[in-house]
């Protein structure tokens, strides 16, 4: 019944970006009864609703790139499962999600089957956004303000850590719960006094709402903090069977993310266009606003967009396992590739 469901559930989120195909693999492309190649079925589960983090996808799909790459792709909104079990389950061939995230998924003695293929971001742009006549400048000013908080262990650990580490008394912060949609219309309020945000959106709203806001990266307090949000994970099985397809939709999409790169406003534009949830419709000026402030973090300072630096992240898995955040450690390598890049 519950695999039912989410099939049903699936099935009614698909927004297919390309014209009719077949399932993923063989990797070799058929064709049709009148000779034209035939078109390899792709589905991608998203993490959230269509964001700037997902701008490149989108554009590959309305550029013409993933048909250019013999693929029908079709990208879906996440079931309540969560994206990346659909995947591990083999619904969709590939998914959205974050390192952090992923962790219970590989400290288990069964872990799912699948592995981030390519990071969206370069960098971890989250942090935490404070009023500016707060003067809360650095983690250790946060004693005696409110933080809002979705009481996750590693969220509150890396809180923790971030405080004390800058000689702060992390009790003396008082936590609140996290309901918040519209973060600067809640500093404005004073609902809150900080909350952790991802600048690309979080920021740039912030700033076209004109808050007065301090901001501290937390990969900026600690290089541990580095760690990949968001990444494509892909389901094992597939990557196993169907490299070549694979590696067809990886190029495509780096393509689709080059474009953005070089030209955010016309992007943004095509992301708006191409969101079928409606949830962008009214948003162009803060859509255009942060792609043009994306285009710097997709692929920074790497020579190549996707590329997944393993050192930073064993370095938060480390981390996880040195604080008790997980069941059991992750080992070395473990649950990332940057095999199918082009």
């Amino acid at each position: 019944m519950a695999a039912a469901a989410l099939a049903g559930a699936l099935a009614l989120s698909l927004t297919a970006c390309g014209g009719s195909g077949k399932n993923a693999g063989p990797d070799s492309a058929g064709s049709d009864n009148n000779g034209a190649a035939e078109l390899t079925d792709v589905t991608i589960c998203l993490d959230w609703t269509p964001n700037t983090n997902h701008t490149g996808l989108y554009v590959a799909a309305a550029k013409g790139y993933y048909e250019d790459a013999g693929l029908n792709v079709s990208i879906v909104q996440p079931p309540e499962d969560g994206a990346t079990t659909i995947c591990a389950a083999g619904q969709v061939e590939f998914a959205v999600t974050v390192q952090d995230s992923l962790a219970s998924a590989f400290a288990r003695e069964d872990p799912l089957g699948v592995t981030a293929v390519a990071a969206l971001l370069q960098h971890n742009t989250s942090g935490i956004i404070t009023r500016a006549e707060d003067s809360i400048e650095r983690p250790k000013d946060l004693e005696g303000y409110t933080y809002s908080t979705w009481n996750s262990p590693i969220e509150l650990a890396t809180m923790q850590q971030v405080v004390e580490a800058d000689g702060g008394d992390f009790s003396k912060v008082d936590l609140i719960p996290n309901n918040i949609v519209d973060e600067a219309g809640a500093l404005k309020e004073h609902q809150t006094d900080a909350i952790w945000i991802y600048y690309g959106w979080g920021g740039i709203s912030a700033e076209l709402q004109g808050l007065d806001f301090n901001y501290f990266y937390f990969k900026d307090l600690d290089p541990v903090f580095d760690y990949y949000t968001p990444v494509i994970i892909a389901n094992n099985d597939f990557l196993a069977e169907h490299p070549d397809t694979a590696k067809a939709f990886l190029s495509a999409t780096a393509k689709g993310y080059e474009y953005a790169i070089a030209h955010p406003e016309e992007a943004a534009q095509m992301l708006i266009e191409s969101d079928t949830t409606g949830s962008l419709k009214d948003s162009a000026e803060l859509v255009t606003a942060s792609q043009k402030w994306m285009a710097d973090q997709y692929q920074a300072e790497a020579e190549r967009w996707g590329y997944i630096d393993p050192s930073r992240w064993n370095a938060f898995y480390r981390w996880l396992s040195d604080n008790n955040l997980v069941e059991q450690p992750i080992p070395e390598n473990t649950g990332f590739s940057n095999d199918y890049l082009a």
